[in-house]
């Protein structure tokens, strides 16, 4: 059978592109992608590159209370002008799609600014009616917001609308305690927005580390958020031009705007998947296997749609390892099991990578090397916070299991803390290199004696 394409992609996200692009440029494959709303996907336009500049953006206020610290009296932010960023902002992702789209076309690949769907294992079908065949099909449509399943939602925004609001509120509720919520609330409180979070929880960013958790959660509460844990919303009501939000206990507040950043789901819904024999997991997501190909040999899938590791750059390995083993005859897994991650607030950043204090715990004996400490740039300003270093060793092996910080720009020092433990770095390696001074990051090196020992599987 003659086809019309080696490869259809749909989804023009990071991973798609990526896909998209290595297939035809370096693969010789004949490619079309379809994607229905912009290019660059979540991350370019909806997610880590615009939340990533409104971080820069509130992080003002921060910074002035700093300079007078050091002597510059008088030091003002002044106010913020939301219309002036907003165009800025809307200027440079223009830019970054338009790079994508240079890209994909510099590499031959056909781009449908459309919907597509797929009719049968080699067949999709444009929203405008036109059908396409394809040797091979690669589903890369990322994610969507969710929300929690209450009376009234429809009235609250969800973290995509954050970046398209005409003005800032006055007061806002933020529900969720993930990193998008946590990161938001970071964004709108230092933009001078009146910022209400709220999580079920007893400690915000779950599934990171537990030391790690309480230091963000606490910060949270110091740069102004009004953080509730233990509770959520259960009904929202129109009232004039506020909405009036019920909570668990019986209470109920009025607020300007309500946004949930209450998590993702995989974007399956009215992908035409029921005319395949393509699984799905109960949370809809495409189940693939370590090839990113799914139970119908034609069919793969990347990135967030298969929901294994939600991140960026993640979904661009995998975009590239698929392309290289299905068309470069170079076949490449990618291993999830060692990620690292940060979470973008202010003043201190949460970063991670490998194992948390308790997974590690739950695996076997565990030696943790830890420190608090207040770092030079911001005690010398008077502020209180801390910074918090630690390192998971395993005692057996030396090998360093996990690492975690808690400081300016953790996400930078993290990045490079992942390269010796992804080579199987021992803590004895890691004692060996002479520290730069006077840095935060020199902790990661200095500390010699463990500061507990876990010799026991927890629980």
């Amino acid at each position: 059978m003659a086809f019309d394409y080696d490869l259809f992609v749909i989804g023009g996200g990071s991973g798609g592109v990526r896909a998209a692009r290595i297939a035809a440029s370096e693969h010789g494959a004949r490619v079309g992608l379809a994607e229905e709303s912009r290019l660059g996907g979540t991350c370019v336009i909806r997610g880590c590159v615009p939340k990533k500049l409104m971080i820069f953006a509130s992080q003002a206020r921060l910074m002035t209370e700093e300079m007078r610290g050091y002597g510059w009296e008088g030091a003002e932010a002044g106010a913020f002008d939301w219309s002036v960023f907003r165009a800025k902002l809307d200027a440079e992702l223009s830019r970054l799609e338009l790079v994508y789209r240079a890209g994909l076309t510099r590499a031959g690949v056909d781009i449908h600014d459309q919907r597509a769907v797929i009719a049968d294992h080699h067949t999709v079908e444009l929203a405008d009616g036109t059908r396409k065949t394809a040797r091979h099909i690669l589903i890369a449509a990322g994610g969507r917001p969710s929300k929690i399943g209450i009376p009234g939602e429809e009235l609250a925004l969800v973290s995509d609308d954050l970046f398209v609001m005409d003005a800032l509120p006055r007061r806002a509720l933020l529900v969720g305690g993930g990193f998008i919520a946590c990161e938001f609330a970071t964004i709108l409180a230092g933009l001078g927005v009146e910022t209400v979070q709220v999580y079920r929880g007893d400690a915000v960013l779950r599934g990171f580390d537990r030391e790690a958790r309480d230091l963000a959660t606490l910060q949270l509460s110091q740069i102004g958020v009004d953080l509730r844990l233990g509770t959520t919303p259960t009904r929202l009501d129109r009232e004039g031009d506020k909405i009036r939000v019920r909570f668990e206990d019986g209470t109920d507040e009025r607020f300007d705007t309500v946004l949930f950043a209450t998590g993702r789901i995989p974007y399956t819904a009215g992908l035409g998947l029921e005319n395949t024999e393509v699984r799905l997991k109960p949370n809809g997501a495409i189940e693939v296997d370590e090839w990113s190909q799914t139970c119908v040999p034609s069919i793969f899938a990347v990135g967030d749609v298969t929901d294994r590791v939600n991140l960026t750059p993640v979904a661009i390995r995998e975009g590239h390892a698929f392309a290289d083993t299905v068309f470069g005859a170079r076949p490449r897994k990618v291993d999830h099991s060692l990620v690292a991650s940060a979470v973008y607030l202010r003043p201190h950043e949460v970063a991670s990578v490998g194992l948390t204090e308790e997974q590690a715990r739950a695996k076997g004996p565990v030696d943790v090397y830890a420190t608090q400490f207040r770092p030079m740039r911001s005690a010398f300003a008077g502020s209180d916070a801390k910074v918090m270093m630690k390192l998971l060793v395993d005692p057996c092996t030396d090998r360093v299991l996990g690492c975690h910080i808690f400081g300016p720009e953790a996400g930078e020092m993290i990045q490079l803390a992942a390269i010796p433990i992804g080579m199987g770095a021992t803590k004895a390696q890691f004692d060996a290199t002479i520290a730069v001074h006077p840095t935060a990051a020199e902790e990661l090196v200095t500390m010699r004696v463990p500061t507990r020992r876990h010799a026991e599987i927890a629980g």
